[in-house]
């Protein structure tokens, strides 16, 4: 039977509470062109993106190295507690009963995007967030990529609310997995829509050279995958 395709990426949208976009007609049936093209500027950290180890150490490895391989592969979900505010603890993974393997892509769920809107402020100021005893438990399981459906450091609420820039340590997931060589799909959403406790994940970001992320869109085909034996 043919598996179901449930897409996570957040749609690219003017007018969000914490990105600017800037997209224009550089050609247009208004101006009298024969074709439609449009152009458009935004951070590739903006929406659903991948993050390379580059951004946030200086020597750490680019998109040029991130190859399909890294990005697609049979994924572990794991269930998380989604309650505002709420530090996640490597207990809660514990909790989870998830069973993650080797090699799979961590898919954190909390349904945040249930409960909050991502083109609201309190979706990003109330979130729950993750302990560095969680980064780490997930680090310890071996995975080779991480997708969360959550802002999994605390501190970024400060980033999207501007009253500060917080310093580099803080910056929780990004140090314990990112720079370890994890690669991280931020800001999904849509992950409810699972049905399967391990469904195969494709993370496929825009193929940009020598980058320190990318823009991504992201599915699960939402069928049982073989656990590794």
């Amino acid at each position: 039977m043919t598996p179901s395709i449930v897409d996570l990426s957040v749609a690219v949208h003017d007018g969000h509470c914490r990105w600017a976009i800037e997209r224009v007609l550089a050609r247009s049936y208004e101006a009298g062109d024969t074709h439609q093209a449009t152009q458009m500027t935004m951070s590739f950290h903006s929406f659903t993106h991948m993050d390379s180890p580059k951004h946030f150490d200086r020597d750490g490895f680019t998109t040029t190295e991130i190859t399909p391989e890294m990005t697609i592969g049979p994924a572990a979900v794991i269930d998380l507690p989604g309650e505002s505010n709420r530090a996640i603890t490597a207990a809660d993974m514990d909790a989870s009963g998830a069973d993650v393997y080797p090699d799979d892509i961590a898919i954190l769920r909390t349904k945040w995007d249930q409960q909050r809107s991502v083109k609201e402020l309190n979706f990003w100021t109330n979130a729950p967030y993750l302990e560095a005893d969680a980064c780490r438990w997930l680090y310890d399981k071996g995975i080779k990529a991480i997708a969360y459906d959550f802002p999994q450091d605390y501190c970024i609420r400060d980033y999207a609310t501007g009253a500060r820039m917080p310093e580099w340590k803080e910056n929780t997931s990004h140090i314990e997995l990112l720079l370890k060589g994890v690669i991280m799909f931020e800001y999904l959403c849509n992950m409810g829509a699972i049905q399967s406790k391990r469904p195969l994940f494709v993370g496929l970001p825009i193929k940009v050279e020598d980058s320190d992320g990318a823009p991504a869109r992201c599915v699960v085909f939402d069928q049982e995958q073989p656990a590794p034996v």
